[in-house]
């Protein structure tokens, strides 16, 4: 994401943490980054530095995990293109700005 928008001013992402269960602590990790509405405090966990713990009660991350999967999300990183397409998994920068500039990421099934 900080490739394509180094490159691409006009292009934004919208973040939800959705905290996978095989990763230990990431619940209480999300939480405490959704607490603070942080992007320094997760771009320390993808450093794999230590997080506070949370400092609210929130219920955005059962929302979250919710909606991944009534739109069929198993996994992370997970994008959803404003025309509703779903790409799984990681794609680098390049591939994403092609994708977007051609308003479609990829021919629905």
């Amino acid at each position: 994401m900080k490739k394509v928008i180094e490159k691409r001013k006009d292009i934004a992402f919208y973040i939800k943490l959705y905290p996978l269960p095989m990763h230990k602590d990431a619940y209480e990790k999300s939480k405490a980054i959704a607490c603070e509405k942080s992007l320094a405090l997760l771009e320390d966990a993808f450093e794999k530095k230590p997080i506070p713990k949370p400092k609210c009660e929130t219920t955005v991350l059962d929302e979250n995990i919710k909606l991944a999967q009534k739109l069929g999300i198993t996994g992370t990183p997970a994008i959803i293109f404003p025309d509703g397409i779903l790409i799984p998994g990681y794609k680098d920068a390049d591939s994403l700005i092609q994708m977007i500039d051609k308003g479609r990421s990829i021919t629905k099934p």
